[in-house]
């Protein structure tokens, strides 16, 4: 595509605006189509962690993750500028804890599988753990620290680049569209033309494209808001997150004593319901790590979907002339917005794009898309 083309992105969360935010700097006109619904960006808790998240058998996605990590400092620095607000980026580092002697084998396989990939992580004891963060329990008895996993807060993160986009000259429009064709994105009320289309509709992607039935999927997640009151212990600097009887929960501090804990995990189709058994197990595994959490204030209960793929890789590329997808990202939407920005900016400018591809995602079935 040549400069100056007209771009129609589908979806305003993390990755519809970071999308819009980059094309629109780069010289494209752009317009967003948001359908205005409480969307997994929202929710989320916002860690930049693929050290910390990483499994064996995803080492794509962890290369991925750390690339796109390396990337967040300039891309929080050029939103702060852009938008006048803050960028929402915490650089204290990250913690993943370990309580009963299962989930300190897990820690010990996570470490042994990170060094076998050439990547470090400081083992520490439970005393060590909580010269780092007083608050943590007694019940921590390991934990591994990941200094260069950040963190960010969503909240303000969306405020900014909502702001930056528009100051860009990104132009919103509210509604929600139904089908996605080369050049042309249907509404319910009209057919907006364009040169491309940008599907970036988190869960709801897999709906407006052939290519992309059955290949991105909603994975439910619940998610609570935190404060510490005047006479709690304060929450932790870093982010702290660990398996909690084999249960996965993260710890995301805020400013002003906020903490975000989360998060469930289930496919539960299109349903955004809290259970009382969600709130039940998220506050008891916070707890089980950061006893101070019983004397906290319960500011918000909430779920969202993240877009989910079979392997936990985005489908990132050309689906066909006139149509990009940028969605299926997952618990990974903040890590990878940047990376994900730039591949598409690429496809956009005919460049090459950030990482090298193809690289199967999605089902695995369909035409690959390149990162």
């Amino acid at each position: 595509m040549q400069q100056q083309s007209s771009v129609t992105v589908v979806g305003g969360g993390v990755i519809g605006l970071s999308v819009a935010w980059t094309a629109a700097r780069a010289g494209h006109r752009v317009e967003v189509v948001d359908a205005g619904e409480r969307r997994a960006s929202w929710v989320a808790g916002g860690m930049l962690a693929p050290v910390a998240e990483a499994a064996p058998g995803e080492e794509e996605l962890l290369d991925l993750g750390s690339e796109s990590l390396r990337r967040w400092p300039s891309f929080a620095a050029e939103l702060a500028r852009g938008s006048g607000l803050p960028s929402g980026l915490r650089r204290e580092g990250t913690l993943v804890v370990g309580v009963d002697g299962a989930d300190r084998a897990e820690l010990d396989m996570l470490a042994d599988h990170l060094a076998s990939l050439g990547r470090t992580v400081t083992r520490l004891g439970g005393r060590e753990v909580r010269r780092l963060e007083p608050s943590l329990g007694p019940a921590v008895r390991r934990g591994l620290e990941v200094p260069g996993d950040l963190a960010v807060d969503n909240r303000l993160a969306l405020a900014a680049l909502r702001a930056a986009a528009e100051a860009a000259g990104v132009r919103f429009r509210a509604g929600a569209a139904r089908r996605v064709r080369p050049g042309e994105v249907e509404l319910a009320e009209r057919t907006l033309r364009c040169d491309v289309a940008v599907i970036a509709a988190g869960a709801r992607s897999g709906e407006l494209h052939p290519a992309l039935t059955g290949r991105i999927r909603p994975v439910k997640g619940e998610v609570l808001r935190l404060r510490a009151r005047p006479t709690a212990l304060p929450p932790p600097a870093r982010t702290v997150r660990g398996p909690v009887r084999g249960r996965q929960v993260y710890l995301v501090p805020r400013d002003d004593g906020g903490l975000v804990v989360g998060a469930t995990q289930h496919d539960a189709g299109f349903d955004e319901t809290v259970t009382a058994g969600g709130v039940r197990d998220l506050l008891a595994d916070a707890e089980r790590v950061l006893p101070g959490i019983a004397e906290y204030e319960l500011l918000e209960a909430v779920a969202g979907l993240r877009p989910g793929t079979h392997d936990n890789l985005p489908v990132i590329g050309e689906l066909e002339p006139g149509v990009l997808a940028a969605t299926g990202h997952h618990r990974n939407g903040f890590l990878l917005a940047p990376i994900t920005a730039d591949a598409v900016l690429a496809e956009l400018s005919g460049r090459e794009p950030p990482v090298a591809g193809p690289v199967p995602a999605g089902d695995g079935g369909g035409r690959p898309c390149k990162w």
